[in-house]
């Protein structure tokens, strides 16, 4: 049943909601906790980069597979049991000894995030539409901003205050309570057409994804040469034309045939891929500028990213509805990687000393609503491209694109930022110097890739190619 009010039911959407901030909390929850966690099962370096990366691993490996299992198998189902999968993950870590089961505890993790996520957006998607769906999806990309930033601030504290462990047994409790809250609420579904689950498209779609992850995340460690990341690249080539060939054939296939064909949908995808690169960067890049550049402190950069948070969430519940309401997703979602662009153009300029009231907040203020007008209407755009009976599949196709983007970015960007500060290093300059180079051309790159982002959706926007013809056609 589709509900089309204004005000959808609170106790369900605060329940999905509430679902995708754990999953972003999840993802940076133990950012602050990674000294502790160092210390106590005394990890090298590229195991302390595995605990965090072992989750980006499945969650991103897994969730466009999962979001066409839960259109198969049933949104309550793939919810509850990404829930119980993500409640094991944090009590499994939790209680870990050693570096090896920390990191298998994280990809239990990732891999229920990548379950619930994508489960939790189609039940949005496949039961609000109009005003009802634009304010569930504008609650979802605000407990997306919050979930990730409050992650870094909840880490720290939870982690002065008892212990690491104690990080992983409260994400693990929070989970417990949304699967609780998903068992009442969640409506159940009925099968109208029997669906078939086409296991050799999903393991070889799956395999591609995991192997791109893999090589991203490895390479600023490994090097792009290294043969992890070749043989990553190599399987992900032979699974994605092994993907084509098998899809040719499927009765039923994992994406619907057909479906990139809507350039709402593959349009979305570029926009998302280039535009996650963009978002991700902005807290990554604005945390190392805040403390290489300016100088600041661990604890008074984390309260100097707090406004981000705040208008994030500010922004999320009060103009994007309204912005939704009046303007198509598609226009909603070009105004905010224009203004990611200007955000990331601010960022590049800052130099040690400069103002932080009139040099770096106005541009996090652009950054936090660049996040919020960029990524839930591109997801909307998206899933306008899919039929509603794969709503799991547009939800999977839009997180995993987002995050894909996020981790090619932080890699590409992180290698730009590492090639500027070994050029001013190497001629003699200062390591504040050499960190002002590095951030500056990572951060031009990141307004490069949402300018890039613009311009394709400009393109490929159904809504704004009319705009821009209608345009044309009257200047003539």
């Amino acid at each position: 049943m589709i509900m089309t009010s204004r005000r959808p039911a609170s106790p369900l959407v605060l329940t999905l909601v509430t679902a995708q901030f754990v999953v972003m909390l999840d993802s940076s929850i133990l950012n602050v906790a990674l000294p502790s966690i160092t210390t106590d099962l005394g990890l090298t370096p590229v195991g302390t980069a595995w605990v965090l990366n072992a989750y980006f691993l499945t969650f991103g490996g897994l969730l466009l597979i999962s979001g066409r299992a839960a259109d198969v198998f049933g949104r309550r189902r793939m919810f509850l049991l990404g829930a119980g999968v993500l409640v094991l993950g944090s009590l499994l870590g939790g209680f870990a000894t050693t570096d090896a089961v920390l990191v298998s505890a994280r990809l239990i993790q990732g891999a229920g995030a990548a379950m619930l996520s994508p489960a939790a957006m189609s039940v949005i998607l496949a039961r609000f539409t109009g005003p009802g769906r634009a304010r569930a999806m504008s609650g979802w990309g605000a407990a997306s901003t919050v979930g990730g930033a409050a992650g870094v601030t909840l880490g720290g504290i939870l982690t002065a205050a008892f212990s690491w462990q104690s990080v992983l047994f409260v994400t693990g409790a929070v989970a417990a309570v949304v699967g609780v809250a998903g068992w009442f609420l969640l409506p159940a579904e009925k099968a109208t057409t029997k669906r078939s689950f086409d296991a050799a498209g999903a393991t070889l779609l799956t395999g591609a994804a995991v192997a791109v992850v893999f090589g991203v995340l490895s390479a600023p460690h490994r090097g792009l040469l290294s043969i992890e990341v070749v043989c990553a690249a190599i399987l992900a080539v032979a699974c994605v034309i092994g993907f084509v060939l098998v899809e040719r054939r499927a009765a039923d296939p994992v994406l619907p045939t057909g479906v990139l064909r809507d350039t709402r949908v593959s349009g979305g995808i570029a926009v998302n891929l280039l535009g996650g690169a963009a978002r991700i960067a902005c807290f990554v890049l604005v945390a190392l500028l805040l403390q290489q550049v300016l100088e600041y402190g661990p604890a008074i950069a984390g309260l100097a990213m707090l406004p981000t948070s705040v208008a994030g969430f500010l922004i999320s519940i009060t103009i994007l509805p309204r912005a939704l309401d009046r303007l198509e997703p598609q226009w909603v979602a070009l105004v905010g990687l224009v203004l990611l662009v200007f955000a990331h153009l601010i960022f590049a300029t800052v130099d040690n000393g400069d103002s932080y009231l009139l040099r770096v907040l106005p541009g996090l203020l652009l950054a936090a609503a660049g996040v919020a007008f960029s990524f839930t209407p591109t997801t909307l755009v998206i899933s306008e491209g899919i039929a509603a009976q794969n709503s799991g599949v547009s939800s999977g196709l839009a997180s995993a694109t987002a995050q894909l983007g996020g981790a090619i970015g932080i890699a590409v960007f992180g290698s730009l930022d590492a090639t500027s500060r070994a050029a001013v290093l190497q001629s003699g300059g200062t390591s504040l110097a050499a960190a002002d180079a590095g951030l500056q051309s990572a951060n031009l790159a990141a307004a490069a890739a949402a300018g890039l982002a613009a311009v394709i959706a400009l393109i490929t926007f159904p809504a704004l190619r009319r705009t821009r013809t209608a345009g044309s056609s009257q200047s003539a």
